[in-house]
């Protein structure tokens, strides 16, 4: 092969070194021979590429901000929106809570862990420079900034690896960033896309180690890697870890200077991680401490899907998209075959694939690469680590110059079957075809042009440039369009696969404007509403509500919610608000909006409805109960009904939970359930069929408000006859994720009689004493008695909440606020202590004497992160001045002294 523009220094995986010998760059130090080249030009036409193919797409699926379709799918719109709302709040100063606690989410929850998990990437920061209500267009434009700067890194860490051309570096740097795992799920879940970064960051920390420099900027790095997202960061790691082993098996160097060099490499990752461990130990128990979720077995895929995720324009959820590119594919494929490669490069690199690949479908490795947890969700969250090694097997293939006609013929054998055996997946569909036989037959003519013109130096020849022209910009082409075109597939399908939100509109802003109005926080709390538009609403639009959506909500908050007959998704970690007055007494909820069923969406219809605020007087957020009802501070035992639970922490009966009577569409008694709760199961309603609805009949006082619980019921449920008042009921269930919160319905009418029309949408059960009559005369003496004996000021600011008493309380006093961990409290002037449980509350003993309380919020594992942090950065400023003395010294002897 032809030298090319390149400095032609060779790499440390090249079999002998140069003829000149091994440079040195201070006495007694060989310093490893590193590449030279346009890096930066290489960066910037992959960042180029990149955003050109990433946005072109969204253009084509006519997707926001470029067209009228939604990209807010799933967890994007539920969880990483809000949050990022959140944080501009927090830059704005216009939270509530701080950096320990959220006060707006969860009545109450810790923040630092969903800071750590989704916020603390430095790309995150941006959105303090866009408007409120642009908080989508945000988080686009952050989108699109990591995907190019993944594509940028990668350029540049394959210039490092080995000389090359700068272009083709830049186009498989591109490769990498808009590989299926970006377009398919990472594009949706931005967090992951810094793992996206991290990856060629770690291994360019590797070369410097393997040269012997930048130990402290590596350091520096990998605490940076770990702080943005440590999830994809530990798997970034780990493959940073196997790519540097294989470059220290593949060098020539002395076995002493490769244990060297591992150590360095296992010191710099543990200083890093060091550093980061203030966030990351808060991130680790805050998921120890969260509701225990939905995790599934891994199931391995079938291998013509996962080989179908190779083809460009292929979609799933649930398999491992492993597209990189056609090109890259055809030069990874090559390498084993490519003679002008060292042996033993072309057989370690290829191990190192195939390896990955096989770690993929076996489940120990599987948990390995998932920090031995489980996901909630897609499996297989460590794909991008195979399309960097794919990626950067097609350099070392390109490197060493274009694949000959044997490689390449190879290559397109091997691409034919992998071919042959993905079209027997569902994965390849019609649309798929004409864009692979483009990819290939542009990529198969561009790397035969670049063979036959042998690259840029033919380029100065007149007679051969415009074939190399040719080649250069078929393969571009091919890139751009392929990529162009599976990013636009996976935007179009994603819609019809997951549930999806509308961005910032007028219900957002009507909302947030009624909430605005009536806030009182801290004197009471004011709730987002029921009818909710995505899973973090009071982060959007305001308040101070139940409704939280995070991979940390508490385990004590979703079991005290569902004791209390709230309703749940995503196996517990989505809570919701729950609509009910006592409820909203025993967590001090003021005021309430009530909005319409969310127009986007078409789980229930439009009812005519506005949104609207309702007020209720309630007691402050902290209350005393008397010593009498001490017994039950610390205990947890609820009991099967909902609305005895909620008497047990407002302290008063005021339920009456009558006997019912339920029939099914044909007038008979339903069979009952052998599930929990213990209830009857009726099947889902025909309304084309179906003469009558399935009623529930029973009998209230007269004027008591009407709820219904049914946590298994899914449809709607209606009061009939003379209700004034009448409300629907919308209840939400599946038989593994959800559950649906209780409804109110109505008054119950001066006979008592009360007659509950249902229509389930599907099989459902309705659970014996799903009907409770409160008494709300009794609910309001209950709040008079609370407002009398509790807190007369309450103050909050960040993590802590004081309370002043009425002189002489005695008995527990309840912080209308869940226990989650962390919580000291303290009596006057005491010392503080782990602060006690009263139903999954923050309670704590008063005596006669006690006139205040002060409660404050430490996440757990802050101070142990804090000291392995200030204890990494002790050895981080000692290694520094280590590294500055023996510069000194270095420098004092000279070449002369040695």
């Amino acid at each position: 092969m032809k030298p090319t523009t390149l400095t032609p220094v060779p790499a440390p995986d090249r079999p002998a070194d140069p003829p000149s010998g091994p440079a040195r760059d201070r006495p007694g130090r060989v310093r490893l021979p590193r590449p030279t080249g346009p890096g930066q030009a290489a960066a910037l036409l992959a960042a180029i590429v990149t955003v050109t193919a990433f946005c072109a797409a969204d253009v084509i699926a006519r997707s926001y901000p470029f067209g009228p379709r939604t990209r807010s799918v799933n967890d994007l719109g539920n969880q990483y929106v809000p949050f990022h709302e959140h944080l501009w709040d927090l830059l704005h100063g216009r939270a509530d809570g701080g950096l320990l606690l959220n006060w707006q989410s969860g009545y109450g929850s810790s923040f630092l862990p969903d800071l750590g998990t989704y916020l603390t990437s430095p790309f995150a920061l941006l959105v303090a420079v866009f408007p409120r209500d642009r908080i989508d267009l945000a988080v686009y434009v952050i989108t699109v900034m990591k995907v190019a700067s993944a594509g940028a890194v990668m350029a540049w860490l394959l210039l490092s690896l080995r000389p090359g051309r700068w272009w083709a570096a830049g186009l498989l740097g591109a490769s990498y960033a808009l590989c299926g795992w970006t377009v398919a799920s990472a594009a949706y879940n931005l967090m992951w896309l810094d793992g996206l970064i991290a990856l060629p960051l770690l291994c360019l920390v590797g070369e410097w180690l393997l040269d012997g420099r930048r130990q402290v900027l590596g350091v520096v790095v990998v605490a940076a890697a770990w702080i943005a997202n440590f999830y994809t960061a530990y798997m970034a790691t780990l493959a940073a870890g196997l790519v540097l082993l294989l470059r220290l098996s593949l060098s020539d160097l002395p076995r002493r200077r490769r244990l060297a060099a591992a150590g360095r490499a296992g010191l710099t990752v543990v200083l890093g991680i060091g550093l980061a461990a203030p966030l990351v130990t808060v991130v680790y128990f805050g998921t120890t401490h969260a509701s225990p979720g939905r995790f599934k077995n891994f199931t391995p895929v079938a291998t013509e899907d996962l080989l179908a995720r190779l083809l460009p324009t292929t979609y799933s959820f649930s398999s491992p998209a492993v597209y990189v590119g056609t090109t890259a594919l055809l030069l990874a494929l090559a390498l084993p075959f490519h003679r002008a490669a060292p042996r033993r490069v072309r057989t370690g690199w290829t191990l190192l694939v195939a390896g990955m690949t096989l770690s993929m479908q076996w489940g120990p490795t599987q948990l390995l690469w998932h920090a031995f947890t489980p996901p909630q969700g897609s499996s297989y969250r460590e794909t991008f680590v195979l399309c960097a090694l794919l990626v950067i097997g097609a350099w070392h293939s390109l490197s060493y110059g274009p694949p000959d006609r044997r490689a390449l013929c190879a290559a397109g054998a091997l691409f034919a079957l992998i071919t042959a055996i993905a079209s027997r997946s569902d994965l390849v569909r019609s649309f798929t075809w004409p864009v692979l036989l483009g990819a290939a037959a542009g990529a198969l003519g561009g790397l035969a042009l670049l063979r036959r013109t042998d690259g840029e130096r033919s380029v100065g020849n007149g007679r051969r440039a415009l074939p190399a022209v040719l080649a250069v910009a078929l393969l571009v082409g091919t890139q751009l369009g392929e990529a162009t075109a599976t990013s636009a597939v996976a935007t179009r399908m994603r819609l019809g696969h997951m549930d999806d939100y509308a961005p910032w509109g007028d219900r957002r802003q009507q909302q947030a404007q009624a909430i605005d109005e009536v806030d009182g926080w801290p004197r009471y709390r004011t709730d987002a509403g029921r009818e909710q538009t995505v899973g973090n609403d009071p982060l959007l639009v305001g308040g101070q509500g139940a409704q939280y959506y995070s991979s940390h909500t508490s385990d004590v908050l979703f079991r005290t919610l569902t004791a209390l007959g709230g309703g749940w998704t995503s196996g517990g970690r989505s809570l919701q608000s729950l609509d009910n007055a006592v409820t909203d007494v025993i967590f001090s909820v003021g005021a309430r909006v009530h909005s319409p069923p969310d127009p986007h969406q078409n789980w229930f219809p439009q009812d005519g409805t506005r949104v609207t605020v309702t007020r209720r007087d309630v007691p402050p957020l902290v209350t005393v109960r008397p010593p009498a009802a001490s017994a039950g501070t610390g205990v947890f035992a609820f009991g099967p009904s909902p609305y005895r639970n909620q008497e047990l922490l407002l302290g008063t009966r005021v339920y009456t939970v009558p006997r019912l009577t339920v029939r099914t569409s044909t007038g008979k008694p339903p069979h009952r359930s052998d599930g929990e709760p213990p209830g009857v199961r009726i099947g889902a309603l025909d309304p084309e069929t179906a003469v009558r609805k399935p009623t529930i009949t029973t009998q209230c006082p007269a004027g008591s408000e009407v709820y219904l619980w049914a946590p298994h019921f899914a449809g709607t449920a209606r009061l009939t006859g003379d209700i004034a008042d009448g409300l629907t009921g919308r209840f939400r269930s599946d038989p593994v994720t959800k559950i649906a919160a209780m409804q109110r319905l109505g008054t119950a009418p001066a006979s008592g009689r009360l007659r509950v029309e249902l229509s389930p949408n599907r099989t459902s059960v309705v659970p014996d004493g799903a009907i409770g009559c409160l008494d709300t005369t009794r609910l309001h003496s209950a709040v008079e008695r609370l407002k009398t004996t509790g807190a007369s000021e309450v103050t909050v600011s960040g993590g802590t909440i004081r309370a002043t008493l009425p002189a002489g309380s005695t008995g527990t006093a309840l912080v209308a606020a869940p226990r989650i961990a962390g919580w000291r409290c303290a009596a006057d002037d005491g010392s503080a202590a782990p602060a006690g449980q009263y139903y999954g509350l923050i309670a704590v003993p008063l005596d006669a004497s006690t006139t205040s309380v002060t409660c404050t919020f430490h996440p757990p594992g802050l101070r142990l992160g804090t000291a392995v942090g200030c204890v990494s950065l002790l050895a981080l400023l000692l290694l520094c001045a280590y590294t500055v003395v023996r510069r000194r010294r270095a420098t004092d002897r000279g070449p002369g002294r040695r």
